[in-house]
């Protein structure tokens, strides 16, 4: 369904415990199928939400949206799914420095659920009360809860999303063989809450939009549930490191103080903002985001080559991940597309009629967790066959191809984008082609992510190198909510415009796939002795 390859953890300790055949199921450790409920609920509160954001945010406030326009809406879904990514970072240095990998699954699994349940707020409110009446006006509950609900989430996300996974890989001794098809477990997890998700949460939000977030966020209860209930399977693993001696006891408190610092001034910020004594611009902080990024990202490559320490083979190595790191931004600011510009073509300019019943958009959402469930073990074994042959393609090659992908993916959305800018209702064969294609992009160009980073990492790097294969992810979302914005047809001249924004789409991402193959030789005499 989505990058959640690119969270595999560095926590890959060996487990003695977890050799007793006692504590097995179907050959797995037990503590696996934990695990692989906690992320499938996890992913089903997140999509499921994710499914109704941005709709709900340009819906008209008479029927219970917010009413926002589609430049503020794609800022602030931009914004939500960068901070997502780049949250993961300070919440894996959580887990390593303090709390341990189990209670920041824990804790966040908390966070994100009261998220949810805070965004639901005004629609539980309304039920309690009896209160049904009309919807034409927007309240501060409205507003307050809408926002505090994402920052929820977000912190609880970066919380948990990083160090599930890194738990996963704690569970099989090192060099296991089946550490690979236990990753492949959990990842069909992830695909059958993301598939899910938006089907049901769109269905609830037909009634009411917070009826949708409501049970998100009771999907992400359920997960807590037996992560409890079955926590007994994890003994032994995620714990957090205990300081030996006063030296580390003493970094310790530092750090938590430090932690805690953090958040008083995060209080102080929306304190601020929710007493109207701080304005926040959300396009001007989407656009300032996407600089600070971009110089953030510049600065610390230039440093590693520079001030790195490094020899002549990292230097090359390091240059190839920050060769990437820009395509890897192009890729993600399109294929994000999906929960935004692509999201509200589906509610806009779709014909989603069926025998008299018209389909929620968010259905489409489901979509690409489909076709990755039916098409991921076809690529798999396609790139084994290839290399049987010894046919396949490198790994540039591979990012080439994923943005070629795209690229055609917004091809189709040239040719629906012209049909709905003519007036008539654009067939849902469209956007389920364009998904085909976005899946086969993802396919060829995600799982080569993270794993290219962390072989061309110098080892004393390797940390902050997938740290900055998330800001590349963070970067992409964060580009895809400011397109949107422009794409989605929400006023006659947008509509008019929106085949030409397509076609720009297209133009840069098969233009990038292009360059990148054709500088992938070059490329992979930099990688050196990495495949």
């Amino acid at each position: 369904m989505e990058k959640d390859d690119q969270f595999l953890g560095k926590h890959n300790a060996p487990n003695k415990i977890l050799e007793n055949e006692g504590s097995q199921l179907f050959g797995h450790p037990k503590g696996l199928m934990t695990l692989f409920f906690t992320e499938m609920w996890e992913r089903f509160s997140y999509y499921g939400m994710r499914a109704l954001l941005i709709l709900f945010m340009t819906a008209p406030i008479a029927t219970g949206g917010l009413g926002f326009n589609d430049q503020t809406s794609g800022a602030i879904y931009g914004l939500y799914s960068m901070a997502v990514y780049l949250l993961a970072l300070p919440g894996g240095w959580i887990a390593d420095r303090i709390i341990g990998l189990k209670k920041s699954v824990w804790y966040g699994g908390i966070i994100i659920t009261l998220g949810h349940f805070t965004m639901a707020l005004p629609g539980l409110l309304a039920l309690i009360t009896g209160d049904h009446g009309a919807k034409g006006a927007l309240t501060g509950v409205d507003l307050y809860s809408f926002f505090m609900g994402l920052i929820l989430i977000v912190i609880g996300t970066g919380l948990l999303k990083p160090n599930i996974s890194s738990i996963v890989g704690q569970l099989y001794p090192e060099n296991s063989s089946k550490r690979d098809a236990g990753f492949s477990i959990f990842y069909m997890g992830i695909n059958v809450g993301a598939f899910i998700a938006p089907i049901a949460c769109s269905t609830l939000a037909i009634y009411d939009w917070h009826l949708g977030f409501g049970l998100a966020g009771f999907g992400m209860l359920m997960g807590l549930i037996q992560y409890k209930l079955t926590g007994k399977y994890l003994s032994g693993v995620g714990n957090p490191i205990v300081p030996t001696n006063k030296k580390e006891k003493g970094e310790r408190n530092n750090l938590v103080k430090g932690v805690w610092v953090a958040m008083l001034l995060i209080a102080i910020v929306l304190a601020l903002f929710f007493l109207e004594i701080l304005s926040i611009d959300p396009v001007a902080i989407a656009a300032v985001s996407n600089t600070v990024i971009a110089i953030v990202a510049l600065m610390f490559f230039l440093y590693v080559l520079f001030l790195g320490g490094l020899n002549r083979d990292e230097k090359k190595k390091v240059l190839v991940v920050m060769i990437l790191f820009v395509f890897s931004s192009i890729f993600w600011s399109g294929f994000e597309q999906a929960g935004s510009s692509l999201n509200l073509f589906a509610e806009r300019f779709t014909d989603r009629v069926i025998l008299g019943w018209e389909v929620p958009a968010g259905y489409f959402q489901s979509i690409n967790s489909i076709f990755i469930i039916m098409f991921a073990p076809f690529f798999g074994a396609m790139w084994v066959a290839l290399a049987k042959r010894n046919l396949e393609p490198s790994s540039p090659l591979k990012f080439a191809f994923g943005l070629v992908l795209l690229g055609i993916g917004f091809l189709v959305m040239y040719f629906a984008s012209k049909i709905a800018a003519s007036g008539d209702m654009a067939a849902p064969s469209w956007l389920v082609i364009t998904y085909l294609f976005h899946t086969f992009g993802e396919l060829s160009l995600s799982p080569v992510g993270l794993s290219l980073t962390t072989k061309l990492a110098p080892k004393k790097f390797v940390g902050q190198m997938m740290g900055m294969w998330f800001l590349s992810i963070a970067m992409g979302s964060l580009i895809a909510g400011r397109i949107a914005g422009g794409a989605s047809g929400g006023t006659e001249e947008a509509l008019a415009q929106m085949p030409s924004q397509y076609m720009l789409i297209v133009y840069t991402a098969v233009g990038a796939g292009i360059v990148l193959m054709l500088v992938a030789k070059p490329i992979r005499r930099l990688m050196g002795n990495v495949h």
